[in-house]
């Protein structure tokens, strides 16, 4: 009988805040729900000795992340053998936090960094799974309404997957911080709520477009 994970990853150095580490959270609840309801993440790496950092797409599968990117990226290529040596970050910013002096203006957000190398996927079966994750991490059930990939459509896409086990989320909500000197300016001090919101679908200006609005296309979440 499989044992269930911990309720939280352990911090470790590279996981623990260096400031603020009050709003630090391990708990696998809150990592999931930040990870799950982002689109983009922002992937950082080393490639000849200087730092990059890609904006891509990718899906949770359980205890890992999938992410994919072109065959024809050298680092990507890199993590078949060894793997590759990654930071992994998807931030979500809920709120401007104006104060009376610039020095305590903030943001409400919440954000989880990742840590780990990472390996590129192999297996077909689990290279097919991650994509469909991928697919259905932004449109849940898209991916069996849609044509499968065809075979130079995968020999162009790499996939790689990296464990949740070097993890942290970091998030700040509330008000501003104000100095108790600084309450009787004469200037406006809250919060300006940052929204996520959904148009209605556009079909596509193709020939023969007929077909009716799919059930899960309807906004999920505002």
């Amino acid at each position: 009988m499989a044992t269930a994970p911990p309720a939280g990853y352990s911090a470790t150095d590279r996981s623990t805040p260096t400031r603020s580490r009050e709003r630090a959270a391990y708990d696998r609840k809150t990592v999931h729900a930040i990870l799950d309801e982002g689109y983009v993440c922002h992937l950082g790496f080393i490639r000849d000795g200087a730092p990059v950092v890609l904006p891509t797409l990718y899906a949770r599968s359980g205890e890992r992340l999938y992410v994919h990117g072109s065959t024809g990226s050298r680092p990507l290529r890199g993590a078949a053998d060894d793997g590759l040596a990654v930071c992994l970050t998807v931030t979500h910013v809920d709120g401007l936090v104006l104060a009376k002096s610039a020095f305590h203006h903030s943001i409400n957000y919440r954000s989880v960094v990742v840590h780990g190398t990472a390996h590129q996927v192999m297996d077909p079966e689990e290279r097919a799974a991650a994509l469909d994750a991928i697919v259905d991490h932004a449109i849940p059930g898209r991916s069996a309404d849609s044509r499968r990939p065809n075979a130079k459509e995968l020999a162009s896409t790499a996939v790689i997957r990296l464990d949740l086990h070097e993890v942290s989320a970091k998030l700040r909500a509330g008000g501003p911080s104000e100095e108790s000197e600084d309450l009787s300016l004469p200037y406006w001090s809250g919060v300006v709520p940052v929204i996520t919101s959904y148009g209605a679908p556009e079909r596509a200006e193709l020939p023969g477009q007929d077909e009716p609005l799919p059930d899960y296309l309807p906004p999920r979440r505002h």
